[in-house]
């Protein structure tokens, strides 16, 4: 499985964004990570390569050059997102070893992400049979997250330009607070599902479901630390303090309306 070191050193490579800021290595990073692996994926089993595996490829290049692009864009237009972005708190010198162990994380974390795409291709390349049927679907699933969190990025930038001070509960934010963080969750169970049919090892599931539980770590973390700014700067609102009572934060339907206590996604 020489492969995975190929793609281990790829992710490696371009998530050292973060060593220039160390936030960088769970944004600009991820995005440009996944597409960059993407890519390498399609370098390396050439011969592989089918329909299905072709469009997941395709929609994991489109997903990470989109959110790389977007952040870069509004890390540059957006004074609100700078303010975040540098702020005292997050400009703090991390000691070395806590820089090199996120960075190491990080980029297996993205590994894992793409890695049913990956043995799928490999198990192909390696003459096993594997079903197509699921390739189509994931990469459909995954087709409709990236328009997911597109949706939601752009109905947040359109609202913050109407009205800068207010949270935005319009569109999918009437469906879930964090609609953005849905669409990533739908993207990676689509990666998920992906895998199914395609002849993995017990050893490479277990890489699998590594890869996407740590991935909905991250987005319910996130999800936690978007909550307590949240209330930090419309917490006296009565409008928001309605919103937050029935609109659930990530999950549609689910009763689940606040993850803030929840210490253990502190990340």
């Amino acid at each position: 499985m020489s492969y995975l070191w190929i793609l281990l050193a790829v992710s490696l490579a371009v998530s050292a964004v973060g060593w220039k800021y160390f936030i960088y290595f769970f944004s600009l990073g991820y995005g440009f990570a996944i597409a960059a692996l993407a890519v390498t994926m399609v370098i390396v089993f050439a011969g592989a390569i089918t329909p299905p595996t072709a469009l997941l490829c395709a929609v994991l290049l489109i997903f990470g050059c989109r959110l790389g692009g977007f952040l870069l864009i509004r890390e540059k237009k957006a004074a609100a997102y700078r303010r975040i972005l540098y702020d005292p708190s997050l400009q703090q010198k991390k000691p070395l070893g806590v820089i090199i162990m996120v960075w190491v994380f990080c980029a297996l974390l993205y590994v894992g992400q793409v890695s049913p795409v990956a043995f799928r291709l490999g198990n192909t390349a390696s003459g096993a049979v594997v079903t197509d049927l699921w390739a189509w679907i994931g990469a459909v699933v995954m087709a409709l997250g990236v328009g997911l969190e597109a949706g939601a990025d752009a109905r947040k930038s359109a609202a913050k330009k109407l009205n800068p001070k207010r949270f935005v509960d319009t569109g999918l934010f009437k469906v879930v607070r964090c609609p953005n963080y849905l669409g990533e969750l739908v993207i990676w169970t689509g990666a998920l599902v992906s895998g199914i049919g395609a002849h993995l090892s017990a050893w490479q599931w277990v890489i699998v479901i590594a890869g996407y539980l740590g991935i909905v770590y991250v987005m319910f973390s996130g999800a936690r630390r978007l909550e307590i700014r949240q209330d930090s700067v419309y917490g006296e609102d009565p409008d928001y303090q309605e919103y937050i009572k029935k609109t659930p934060i990530l999950i549609p339907l689910l009763p689940l309306y606040s993850v803030k206590r929840h210490t253990w996604l502190r990340a």
